[in-house]
């Protein structure tokens, strides 16, 4: 017989337990790599697409603020937060030009 004795019952499970705990750590971060590349194909397939008509969408600038739109139905896009600048109290006066982008 050798002089290593077999590992016991205890020390067998220890060694299950860490291994199942480094494959779901594994799984963990497989799935938030392909959560992520699967966010970043999404965004690259509808990028400056129109969402009404998923024509592509050109950009206008407009008193300083970039507004998307589109050339086939017209549409006009805002990004976040483009609208409350547009119609702030220091471009008070300006909701006539800003209804002019829609016509």
């Amino acid at each position: 017989m050798s002089n290593f004795e077999k590992p016991s019952k205890p020390e067998d499970e220890y060694f299950v337990r860490q291994e199942l705990e480094r494959r779901k750590k594994w799984a963990q971060e497989q799935s938030a790599k392909m959560a992520v590349a699967e966010k970043d194909r999404l965004k690259q397939l509808h990028f400056m697409k129109c969402p009404k008509c998923g024509m592509d969408l050109s950009t206008i600038e407009f008193h300083g603020i970039k507004i998307d739109r589109c050339s086939s139905c017209s549409g006009t896009w805002f990004d976040a937060g483009e609208i409350e600048q547009l119609l702030s109290p220091q471009n008070s006066g300006m909701f006539g030009k800003v209804m002019s982008l829609f016509r």
